[in-house]
C-alpha cells in the first residue's frame, strides 16, 4: 500500500497578508479545508486518485471566491468561459475542456470527456453539446455572477487591460498583472496511482476566446505513475511556453531528480528566466507532496495518511 496523499491549490499571485481581512482569510481557509476533506474522503474510503482530485476540484469550483466554476471571472463580452483538465497517472488517459459557458463543474465535463469519448480536448459549443448529451449540470449566467468579479471586470474595462486573479495591489500600474486564479489538485491513492486535475475561469476581460495552460496536458496538468502528478497555477502563456507540467515529469524520469528538486528547477529557475510567475503542486508515487511558488502567495493545502492537514496562503 502506498501512502495516501492529497494536495490542492486555489491559485497563486500577489496575495498580501496586509490586504487580507480576517473574515476573508477565514472564508478561503474554510473553502480549502472543505476541498481537502472532499478529496481525501475518497482516498480514505479506498477510492481512486482520479476520483479524489475531481472531488477536490469540484468543491473549489463551487466556491465563489476561487476563479473556477461559480467564481469564474468575466470575459470582455461579459460572459464566463471556463477551462479544465484531468489526467490519470496509471493509464495516461486524460480529458480536457476549454472555453465552455454555463457548465456548473467543468472538471466533471473533463472527466466525462476522458471516460466517454475518444478525444482528449473539446472546446466551446461542441464541448457544451457533449455535456448536454452526457447529462452534465448547467447553470444560467446569474449563477456565475459575483459582485467582486463584476467589479474586477468593470475596472479592467475602464483600464482596457486583461487581468489575472489574486492580486491585492489593485493600484499597481504594471500591466503584467500578477493574479493567477486557478484551482487544482493532485493525489496518490492506496495503490500508488497518481492523478491531477486543474480548473480555471481564465483572465478577467479576456478576448478572442483566449485559453491558458490549465486545459493543456503537459502545460498546466500532468500525471504519470512513474514520476509525479502536478497541477499548475500562474501566467498561462509562460507555463505553455515552458511546457511546465511535463517538464517536472521529464526532470524526474530522465534526469533522476526527486519531486522537490524538479519543482524547484521549473518554478524557481526555468519559469523565472522567462518572467513566469506562479506555482505548482505535486505528488510522487510514494505519497510525498510539494507545493512551491515564486509569487508572493498561493492558496494551498495538503493532507496525508497521518491525518495531518496543512492549509496556507502566504509565503
Amino acid at each position: 500500500m502506498s501512502k495516501l496523499a492529497l494536495a490542492i491549490h486555489g491559485g497563486a499571485g500577489t496575495i498580501l497578508r496586509s490586504q487580507m481581512t480576517a473574515d476573508k482569510e477565514a472564508i478561503y481557509r474554510t473553502a480549502l479545508d472543505e476541498a481537502l476533506e472532499a478529496g481525501y474522503k475518497v482516498l480514505r474510503q479506498g477510492g481512486a486518485a482520479l476520483d479524489a482530485v475531481v472531488a477536490a476540484v469540484a468543491s473549489l469550483e463551487d466556491c465563489e471566491w476561487f476563479n473556477a466554476g461559480k467564481g469564474s471571472v468575466f470575459t470582455h463580452q461579459g460572459h464566463h468561459e471556463m477551462d479544465a483538465a484531468v489526467m490519470d497517472g496509471q493509464t495516461g488517459r486524460a480529458g480536457a475542456v476549454a472555453g465552455v459557458r454555463q457548465i456548473k463543474n467543468p472538471i466533471l465535463l473533463a472527466q466525462s470527456i476522458m471516460d466517454h469519448s475518444e478525444h482528449i480536448l473539446l472546446s466551446g459549443e461542441g464541448a457544451m453539446a457533449f455535456a448536454r448529451e452526457h447529462g452534465l449540470a448547467f447553470e444560467d449566467d446569474a449563477y456565475f455572477y459575483t459582485p467582486h468579479r463584476y467589479k474586477q471586470w468593470q475596472q479592467a474595462l475602464l483600464e482596457d487591460r486583461t487581468l489575472l486573479d489574486h492580486d491585492d495591489r489593485e493600484t499597481d500600474s504594471d500591466l503584467e498583472e500578477k493574479k493567477f486564479g486557478t484551482v487544482g489538485a493532485v493525489a496518490c491513492d492506496g495503490h500508488g496511482h497518481l492523478a491531477a486535475a486543474t480548473s480555471t475561469g481564465g483572465m478577467t476581460n479576456k478576448k478572442y476566446n483566449r485559453i491558458g495552460d490549465s486545459p493543456l496536458i503537459g502545460c498546466g496538468t500532468y500525471a504519470n505513475n512513474n514520476t509525479c502528478a502536478v497541477s499548475c497555477t500562474g501566467h498561462g502563456e509562460k507555463f505553455i511556453q515552458a511546457v511546465a507540467a511535463y517538464d517536472v515529469h521529464c526532470l524526474m524520469e530522465y534526469k533522476g531528480l526527486g519531486l522537490p528538486e524538479a519543482l524547484r528547477m521549473v518554478v524557481n529557475e526555468k519559469l523565472v528566466r522567462i518572467r513566469g510567475e506562479g506555482g505548482i503542486i505535486g505528488v510522487d508515487a510514494s505519497g510525498n507532496t510539494e507545493m512551491i511558488f515564486n509569487s508572493e502567495g498561493m492558496y494551498r493545502g495538503r493532507m496525508d495518511a497521518s491525518g495531518v492537514k496543512e492549509i496556507a496562503i502566504y509565503k
